[in-house]
């Protein structure tokens, strides 16, 4: 079935929710494609906040938030990103408020701003309250705000359609071809649908279920990034993979930095606050990388909790007022999740994989660019996770996610728009659904007898787990290269044993699983080759920076035989790189 738009979104979280709001306004002919309901999409596990240089309890200006963006990442920012980012954070968070986000007051009846991890006032003089919050269900009310206004505009929304291949016209992007759309796997019955338009977004978050350990849900497995990589376009800075501090013990689920923000501290098995040997001045709330590493150093150390793998994160003396009203979610997560009182007992954090710095490249307009010259793919966006503007550079730093998908999904609608006024819509393209349906047919008509996804993803995991985590080396990202190549050559006889057509989910597992393999192999060979260390990349055999080498970004594309690395210039305006203390 072929279903003409103007315009379509590939995801219904944030930055797909804004994008399509901007566009019904503008009264183009919109669809969303989510192969979720919308409001399961993963911004609604966003709990902390959405940083805004609002200056409601102190002083604060959209510059410092533009160089603690710069600083956190680790120099690899592309500045003019950054300060786009910065600028447009304060019209974002007030255009969020006037749709009715019930952010937390103050007493004034202002937005109220807690502390963040690596949030600085003057250049980076001290901590600032930078996070707008609402509780700690930020994302969620963000959702919910988001697709009530997309509801009252009239977008169309095909939910559980998981897109399985994107559509080009006039060739593939290298040779200059243009979006023409999408085909998507209809969850109900099996069925392909294709659905043609002339500007397509592209925001289907990030891929963190790679790794064993994450805060990531099932969903999250890069589907959109994978395609973009299968049709020739580059993937860039994959190697920055952020794991967040502080995540529930063995299954990840994230225990927010608000928790931190608010007055939480870490602390080792002799009960010392040990951030303060590392940053001095930030000490809890430094940025993700940098605790993250601190703790493994502490666990290393043999000051791991009774010599285990983990830490406690200590919120007993903020009292229930606090917790009550401006955590209440995370609490609720420890109590139900690790049988922990917060009130009376610490809680026991390790790092989670939490965050793709890298994905899709674009330009500040959201449009996919395939080369170092930033040459644009007619009618292709992308924003959101599976995005790279670059404004997280090497580290993302904490709320600057939802700051992401709010601007850059704002002005990924507003330049479709313009675009699709410009344009005619594609034609329909002959037999466009057959190579993904011989690829799924191949998949439901193997033999039983082939490899198990399950098993093939459970391998993935415990390597990039194990070898691609918080501190690499090059001996163990070696073998990881070689694992996750051995892995793609079984995938090729993957098997499944659902051989129906109504929610066939074994069957869409199998083809995010080979999502996940190609982002793997682009991960682990982009990382063994970027011989320093930098933000998330923290390479053991390569400990220090190296901006003569590799102030640079990342750009891997698809070759016969894996990734083929290129790299560009990273985007320098106002502040030169220095060495990153706090």
């Amino acid at each position: 079935m072929d279903h003409p738009f103007d315009a379509i979104v590939v995801g219904a979280g944030g930055a797909g929710l804004w994008a399509a709001l901007e566009l019904a306004r503008e009264g183009v002919n919109t669809a969303v494609l989510t192969k979720l309901y919308p409001t399961r999409s993963h911004t609604g596990t966003a709990q902390g906040g959405v940083c805004a240089a609002l200056g409601n309890l102190e002083e604060d200006h959209w510059e410092w938030h533009m160089f603690d963006t710069v600083k956190g990442g680790d120099y690899l920012v592309d500045q003019d990103a950054a300060e786009i980012l910065a600028r447009e954070a304060i019209e974002t968070v007030v255009e969020l408020e006037h749709m009715g986000l019930p952010f937390n007051r103050t007493p004034d009846g202002k937005i109220d701003q807690r502390r963040f991890g690596g949030h600085t006032s003057n250049y980076g003089e001290g901590p600032v309250r930078r996070a707008c919050f609402a509780a700690d269900r930020t994302g969620h009310m963000i959702l919910q705000t988001l697709y009530q206004q997309c509801i009252k505009h009239g977008v169309k929304f095909f939910d559980e359609f998981q897109v399985v291949d994107l559509l080009f016209e006039g060739g593939e992007p290298d040779t200059g071809g243009r979006a023409a759309g999408v085909v998507a796997h209809r969850l109900a019955d099996g069925q392909l649908h294709t659905f043609r338009a002339k500007a397509v977004l592209l925001a289907t978050g990030g891929f963190g279920r790679m790794f064993r350990i994450t805060s990531n849900a099932h969903s999250l497995t890069g589907d959109a990034v994978a395609l973009c990589y299968r049709h020739g376009i580059p993937l860039q800075d994959t190697e920055f993979f952020q794991f967040h501090p502080t995540g529930i013990v063995g299954i990840g689920i994230l225990l927010s930095e608000a928790a931190r923000g608010e007055g939480g501290i870490l602390l080792n098995d002799k009960g010392e606050r040990f951030m303060e040997k590392y940053a001095p001045k930030m000490m809890d709330l430094a940025p993700r990388d940098m605790v993250s590493r601190a703790m493994y150093q502490e666990i290393r150390a043999g000051r791991g909790i009774g010599g285990k793998d983990y830490v406690y994160m200590d919120l007993r003396h903020l009292g229930r007022k606090v917790i009550d009203e401006k955590l209440p979610d995370i609490t609720d997560f420890v109590r139900v999740y690790q049988g922990i009182e917060p009130l009376k007992e610490p809680i026991p954090v390790q790092p989670t994989a939490h965050y793709a710095m890298g994905g899709i490249p674009t330009n500040t307009d959201s449009e996919v660019v395939r080369d170092d010259k930033g040459t644009v793919v007619p009618g292709l966006f992308a924003a959101g996770e599976c995005a790279c503007v670059s404004v997280h550079g090497a580290n993302r730093l904490g709320t600057n996610s939802l700051v992401d998908l709010l601007v850059f999904g704002r002005r990924a609608g507003r330049q479709m728009a313009r675009y699709a006024g410009k344009v005619e819509r594609p034609l329909p393209i002959a037999d466009a659904i057959e190579p993904v349906r011989a690829e799924l047919e191949a998949i439901r008509s193997r033999a039983a007898a082939g490899e198990s996804v399950a098993t093939i993803r459970a391998e993935l995991q415990d390597v990039m787990m194990d070898n691609v985590g918080v501190y690499r080396e090059g001996k163990l990202l070696t073998e990881a290269l070689a694992k996750v190549k051995e892995l793609k050559g079984r995938n090729e006889n993957v098997a499944i044993t659902d051989r129906g057509s109504i929610f066939n989910t074994e069957l869409m597992e199998a083809q995010e699983l080979g999502y996940l393999l190609d982002i793997a192999h682009v991960t682990v060979a982009s990382a063994l080759a970027r011989t320093e260390s930098r933000g998330a990349h923290s390479r053991e055999d390569y400990p220090e920076r190296d901006d003569k080498k590799w102030l640079k970004h990342t750009l891997a594309y698809k070759g016969k035989d894996g990734p083929s690395l290129r790299y560009k210039q990273v985007s320098i305006t106002r502040f030169e790189p220095k060495p990153r203390t706090y």
